[in-house]
């Protein structure tokens, strides 16, 4: 295994962002995590703690610049602060919207544009986008989450064909249920429609927003998932640029494949159909 990296990662004070931050450390690397606002990771000194929101992209260039100077260069640089918004397209607001397009799409983009020339300038590096299988197929009242994954994958899968030639590595994390609190303070719910409360109940067993109440999840440890992690971006011979993690995210990925194939499959002019 490979010591004595720089890495960054953002959103590293809660849940996988800060499993990551700790099991990076404890696998010998420097870190500079960032957090919007406060954080409870210990001192410690191979790492270093940044105030950033993700959505200005000043700031997001400083922060880059800062970690370059005090790590010396950056080796590894994982995109992992997002929010999450359920509703149904029709009840989400503008304000809501642009949070949301700001912190998972562009928030990823302003980081890695900052995070390319310091890369190119070492011949190496490797940027993390952490996306989801919700950026494979959706699910009603996440449309607008899982259209910011899809386009973090669009331009990350375009920006890997783009940086290869400079020693970059792109890679596109998709975890699959995260045993987190999800639905804390990183949520938002829209205002609900009460024409919708019939497909709120039969997607979460009740009819009320917000829900549930903040606390785990279920699903794969955020400690599991960043040991995953952290394995897979010390193997430089695996360079895929889409990694599953998680037991179920294989299953999810497929419902939603084998859905787009049979859409395309009446063509008769595709290819299998």
């Amino acid at each position: 295994m490979t010591t004595n990296q720089r890495w960054m990662i953002t959103g590293g004070s809660r849940g996988l962002g800060r499993a990551l931050t700790l099991g990076a450390l404890d696998a010998g690397h420097a870190v500079v995590a960032t957090a919007r606002a406060g954080h409870s990771l210990p001192d410690h000194e191979l790492l270093s703690v940044l105030e950033l929101d993700v959505r200005d992209r000043r700031s997001v260039q400083d922060a880059v610049d800062a970690a370059a100077s005090r790590l010396g260069g950056l080796d590894v640089v994982i995109n992992n602060a997002g929010v999450g918004l359920i509703g149904a397209t029709e009840e989400v607001s503008e304000e809501a919207t642009r949070l949301l397009i700001d912190t998972n799409l562009l928030g990823p983009l302003w980081l890695s544009q900052a995070a390319i020339p310091i890369m190119r300038a070492q011949g190496a590096g490797h940027i993390v986008q952490i996306s989801s299988v919700g950026a494979v197929g959706t699910m009603p009242t996440l449309g607008l989450y899982n259209a910011t994954k899809w386009g973090l994958e669009a331009f990350s899968e375009a920006m890997a064909a783009e940086v290869r030639r400079f020693g970059i590595r792109v890679s596109l994390i998709e975890p699959g249920a995260l045993d987190t609190d999800w639905a804390g303070s990183s949520m938002r719910f829209a205002a609900p429609m009460p024409e919708n409360d019939d497909l709120r109940t039969e997607l979460f067993g009740t009819a009320e927003v917000p829900w549930p109440a903040a606390g785990p999840t279920g699903g794969t440890s955020p400690e599991d998932a960043a040991a995953a992690i952290l394995a897979w971006v010390q193997d430089p011979r695996d360079d895929r640029l889409r990694v599953l993690v998680g037991d179920d995210a294989p299953s999810q990925v497929r419902a939603a494949l084998d859905l787009r194939y049979e859409d395309y499959s009446h063509d008769p002019r595709f290819a299998g159909g």
